[in-house]
């Protein structure tokens, strides 16, 4: 990401408001992008990373394995960093061609379709709670093995049961507890992880290419 001298002030302001902290300094590049894109600070206390989330990510990022996505907002948030990086190709279950379903929703159907085309890969879901739950789903039966899962859905009924499920499947992950969440916080999570990855990977990368 290329940072205007305005960006550079509101990530020291942010630095000077969040003072001290226990993350890495790799989770807290994550932190900070949540809380420069949201302006909420409670994203401090609500992100979690589980173990090998960022160097599973990462490293999946500089394989280029593809990333799937539940809504259009999220493809187009990350669509400028992962061109100018790795070109990982980008997939969202929203526009997935499926066969009709009556009892899911457009999300959760083209989710479970990309997830078994791509077992492997990155998921992000960043407002499909029903995706989330597909997805978990497919975790917990030992149908898919993700790189990397990022789930921030907001939402009010369920939710928290579906974040716990994504918590207790050992998938490395990275979530938000609580109800709060968005596309824009999930757009944040990758960008941020895609430039941290970019920085490690990035000069081998250009060498293999």
């Amino acid at each position: 990401m290329e940072w205007h001298p305005t960006d550079a002030q509101s990530l020291s302001l942010i630095d000077r408001e969040i003072g001290n902290h226990c993350f890495s300094p790799s989770e807290y590049e994550i932190v900070r992008r949540v809380i420069y894109a949201t302006a909420d600070f409670e994203y401090k206390s609500l992100i979690r990373f589980s173990e090998q989330a960022l160097q599973s990510g990462a490293a999946a990022l500089a394989a280029r394995s593809t990333i799937i996505v539940d809504v259009p907002m999220v493809q187009v948030g990350i669509a400028p960093v992962i061109q100018t990086t790795f070109a990982n190709p980008v997939y969202c279950s929203m526009e997935t061609l499926t066969r009709p379903q009556r009892d899911r929703t457009q999300a959760a159907w083209g989710m479970e379709t990309l997830a078994r085309r791509y077992p492997e890969g990155i998921f992000v879901i960043g407002q499909a709670q029903t995706a989330l739950v597909s997805l978990v789903e497919l975790i917990e039966a030992e149908e898919i093995r993700p790189a990397l899962v990022i789930g921030t859905p907001a939402g009010f009924v369920g939710v928290d049961v579906a974040v716990e499920r994504l918590q207790d499947s050992l998938v490395p992950h990275i979530r938000i507890d609580g109800r709060k969440g968005s596309a824009v916080v999930a757009s944040a999570i990758v960008n941020g992880l895609v430039d941290l990855a970019w920085q490690a990977y990035g000069q081998e990368s250009n060498t293999m290419s």
